[in-house]
């Protein structure tokens, strides 16, 4: 597997070996092993799958207590992915990085627990693949605000995002609850 580090450390581009012939293709997307070797030690205990149209936005959404590490992946169409270091004590605390993913170069992102996530959905429809490293807990669910200019996130819209209530009312960074 192909590693690349993203403009913070701990957030990872990951690129499975494909396998492919005239019938198709094979990759492997998680092995424990593999993994382990990359020092990413966390279990996973849910998948979630969406599907969006183009320019929705989702996030950039959080889990203060039960945080959530997450390992996304596009398999049908293209998403600008992004993720927010919420951790106080890190030099990247505030910081973002996103990354283009999608269905034709097969990467990942992985997402570390700490980190605040999203995406925009740039191609007609696409549909996120997600493993999470703990279940969701709506009552612990917070939303970063997308637009917040302290964070100058360049979202590649095209016009307005369709958006959900919950997004619509994220907190700025300077009001969000963060990790220590």
């Amino acid at each position: 597997m192909k590693v690349a580090r993203t403009a913070l450390p701990e957030v990872l581009v990951l690129e499975p070996e494909l396998f492919g012939d005239a019938r198709g293709f094979f990759m492997e997307v998680w092995n424990e092993r593999t993994f382990d070797a990359l020092g990413i030690h966390d279990r996973f205990v849910q998948d979630n799958h969406s599907r969006s149209q183009r320019n929705v936005l989702r996030g950039l959404h959080y889990q203060l207590r039960q945080p959530q590490g997450k390992l996304v992946r596009v398999v049908s169409g293209e998403i600008w992915d992004v993720a927010v270091d919420l951790r106080r004590g890190s030099p990247g605390f505030g910081r973002w990085a996103g990354v283009r993913i999608d269905d034709e170069g097969r990467r990942m992102l992985w997402v570390p627990a700490g980190f605040a996530h999203g995406f925009v959905v740039l191609s007609e429809y696409a549909e996120v693949l997600y493993k999470t490293t703990d279940f969701y807990a709506p009552e612990h669910e917070r939303t970063l605000l997308w637009n917040d200019p302290a964070l100058g996130i360049p979202w590649p819209l095209q016009g307005d995002p369709i958006l959900a209530g919950k997004d619509r009312r994220g907190v700025p960074l300077a009001q969000a609850e963060t990790f220590d």
